[in-house]
């Protein structure tokens, strides 16, 4: 609602007002949790409220997640009534050039692996398999959204890619 309410009243946001409200509505965290519930009896109620809780993997997956989506879907998206992206509300605050805007965008997700490669690597109470699911989700993210909108677009690249992994299988 936050982001309709921006949209209606042509309000442009900060960037961190953006990444905040934006975490909720992407669908990434809700993602990563549904992932979950296929793991058996080892998804236990302290995975769900730990990942509930929005620690720092998840925080990154949603920034990593996010952000890169936006840098290739914001011009489409402009052209159609559409909320702004992370690259608008970068370039309205700093008053910079959308390659700038794109380039901080690239430096906060280089940022956001690093802090994904960080928990992964460090002991946490929270088993290896829970982490992978997140890290494997950004991993999708990073092929669909790598240099354009394969998500949007995808006839291209993408039905390469589906059709490699469930047509086409590596023969064992």
């Amino acid at each position: 609602m936050t982001e309709a309410r921006w949209l209606t009243s042509n309000y442009k946001p900060t960037p961190e007002e953006y990444i905040h409200v934006s975490r909720e509505s992407s669908g990434y965290a809700l993602l990563n949790t549904t992932c979950y519930i296929g793991m058996g009896d080892s998804a236990i109620e302290d995975i769900f409220n730990w990942v509930s809780n929005w620690p720092k993997i998840v925080n990154a997956a949603n920034v990593l997640c996010r952000i890169k989506d936006d840098i290739v879907t914001s011009e489409f998206e402009q052209k159609r009534e559409h909320t702004f992206s992370f690259v608008e509300c970068y370039m309205k605050q700093y008053d910079i050039s959308r390659q700038a805007a794109i380039q901080e965008g690239q430096r906060r997700i280089c940022d956001a692996w690093k802090d994904m490669n960080e928990e992964c690597l460090r002991p946490t109470k929270v088993p290896m398999p829970f982490l992978t699911r997140i890290l494997n989700i950004c991993r999708v993210m990073d092929v669909v959204y790598k240099d354009k909108d394969n998500f949007t677009n995808a006839e291209g690249e993408m039905k390469t890619f589906i059709k490699a992994l469930l047509v086409d299988p590596v023969p064992i």
